[in-house]
């Protein structure tokens, strides 16, 4: 088994010559027990370190899309961290009840895997889905996520909010790296198995 480098994106079958789509990627940080936030969305438990921090200015070198639900935009709206356009990166909101999406936004009511099956297609660096596990379950589901990776913190929140939810099926995962870091954190990465 071979792990895929963060430059290889999956290639798509067509009649012609393969073609590379976009890597959908989703990730943060969780406590051990699997909670991105405590019940009141609050993240005081969270423990920077350099060593997360280069991981995520790598990361973000490849991204130039970010997917968020109405729950994920409405908090880092309220937080101060805007939720709206970051320069370079297509911002999209996913809501059936917002009327508007900040500056440099596009709000988006369709059907998530519908919108990201197309997206993946598009000319572009790959794409973060940025926030929990409710609107990343149904592209889990519908097998367009390509890579998971999250920074697991040495603490057990109890309650808060979860970070996968219920799912119809199983998913199967191949660890493709695994990093202890100085702090007590654990960073892991899965490719997400066809």
């Amino acid at each position: 088994m071979t792990a895929r480098t963060k430059s290889e994106r999956p290639a798509r079958r067509t009649a012609g010559p393969a073609v590379a789509t976009r890597k959908v990627t989703f990730g943060g940080a969780n406590s051990l027990d699997n909670f991105i936030a405590r019940p009141d969305h609050a993240v005081d438990w969270l423990m920077w370190s350099n060593e997360a921090g280069d991981i995520m200015k790598d990361y973000w070198s490849t991204v130039d899309t970010i997917l968020m639900g109405r729950k994920t935009y409405e908090v880092a709206a309220k937080s101060g961290q805007g939720g709206g356009g970051f320069p370079g990166v297509s911002t999209y909101i996913f809501s059936r009840t917002l009327t508007s999406a900040p500056k440099g936004a596009t709000l988006v009511s369709e059907d998530v895997a519908d919108f990201v099956r197309r997206l993946k297609e598009e000319p572009g660096k790959d794409i973060c889905i940025m926030g929990g596990g409710e609107l990343a379950r149904p592209l889990l589901e519908a097998g367009l996520i390509d890579e998971i990776g999250f920074n697991i913190h040495p603490v057990l929140l109890g309650s808060g909010i979860p970070l996968f939810h219920t799912m119809s099926k199983q998913i199967n995962l191949e660890l493709t790296e695994c990093r202890p870091f100085k702090n007590g954190c654990v960073y892991v990465k899965y490719a997400v198995k066809p």
